[in-house]
């Protein structure tokens, strides 16, 4: 969701370096890779784990989901593209689903007006999951959702460890690397897409048999 359907990752960035600004630290691109996919206190682990803060987790979330929140409330529209893509499965009548590592509350503010939210054949936010990315939790489960087997489900990812969790459960996996990720690793994806409308892979995309 963040970063591939919606441009979120700029608010998260403003998120996490005003709350490191308040404690005489500034957010990096260091740390955001560690951060990436991980969910909710796990994620926060990572901030507390990498500038040694004396804040536990648990408030830093809280502090962050605050700021977040309204960040949200001015609106985020979809990155260019998506609504394309999303006709595009539907046209080829390929079931779809959201698999993300934000909080549900979030994912219901974001998809508020969003039309093709009764399309998606389900959702799965971090609140759903135990362990988050990079771990391949979050995509068995999708997978398992779909009905399928993971080695049948395509996934888009934009991060590194959103991109390492699908690989692990077996899934195709395409990178579609943001502003924010694009020096990230994606070793192992079948394809490391220039943005969502890049042909090749709306061509992995075939007609229902």
């Amino acid at each position: 969701m963040d970063g591939l359907l919606f441009d979120t990752e700029g608010l998260y960035w403003e998120v996490g370096d005003t709350v490191l600004q308040r404690r005489g630290f500034r957010y990096s691109k260091a740390l955001q890779s560690r951060m990436m996919g991980r969910v909710g206190v796990a994620a926060l682990q990572q901030m507390v784990d990498f500038h040694c803060l004396e804040d536990s987790p648990e408030s830093l979330l809280e502090e962050s989901d605050e700021l977040f929140a309204e960040k949200l409330a001015t609106g985020v529209p979809p990155i260019a593209g998506v609504p394309e893509w999303i006709d595009h499965l539907k046209t080829h009548e390929v079931p779809f689903g959201l698999a993300t590592s934000s909080r549900r509350r979030f994912v219901d503010i974001l998809f508020e007006s969003i039309a093709w939210k009764q399309d998606l054949a389900f959702i799965l936010s971090g609140d759903d999951v135990k362990h988050g990315k990079p771990h391949p939790e979050m995509y068995l489960r999708a997978a398992t959702l779909l009905d399928i087997s993971p080695e049948q489900m395509l996934v888009l990812e934009d991060s590194s460890n959103g991109c390492a969790a699908a690989i692990a459960s077996g899934a195709c996996t395409v990178a579609i690397p943001s502003i924010h990720t694009q020096d990230q690793s994606f070793d192992g994806a079948f394809l490391i897409a220039d943005n969502i409308r890049d042909p090749r892979l709306w061509a992995m995309i075939e007609p229902a048999q």
